[in-house]
């Protein structure tokens, strides 16, 4: 394997775990305590969540192949792998089967806020299963991070 693609498949590690780390702990957070608007931080924080998982998917792309080229089938043997593939889901269940979840519930509580509506208690669910992916997602990274060379 090239030192370019060993590079990269060290920056792609530090790119996801570490947008996952910032995002949601420190970004989203902020954005609530220093808005007044809790609707537009929720928004805010929804489109970088989303952008967090489209970044997600491409870097579990890269690891894969990457994992795959390096150490033929016995990749799948791995730990290593199976982070990422555990990863990847959580971000596809996150992004396709929650978020849209949630985003109907907002619709459907229009013209007010989702908070502010009949749906809040489905919606508060949705987001708790929402931070728990997230969280898993963000132990998994942790150990990715510690584990990425064996």
């Amino acid at each position: 394997m090239s030192r370019f693609a060993q590079s990269l498949y060290t920056i792609t590690i530090t790119l996801w775990v570490g947008g996952l780390w910032t995002i949601g702990y420190l970004v989203a957070p902020l954005l609530f305590a220093k808005l007044g608007d809790r609707a537009l931080a929720g928004s805010i924080a929804g489109q970088l969540f989303a952008l967090m998982s489209w970044v997600g998917m491409g870097c579990a792309a890269y690891l894969i192949v990457y994992l795959f080229f390096a150490r033929g089938a016995a990749a799948m043997k791995s730990s290593v792998f199976w982070l990422v593939i555990l990863m990847l889901l959580f971000t596809l269940a996150g992004h396709f089967g929650v978020q849209p979840i949630m985003a109907q519930l907002k619709l459907e509580a229009l013209p007010r806020e989702v908070m502010d509506s009949i749906l809040r208690d489905r919606f508060a669910t949705w987001h708790g299963i929402a931070s728990v992916l997230y969280l898993l997602q963000s132990l998994l990274g942790l150990t990715l991070v510690l584990r990425q060379n064996r």
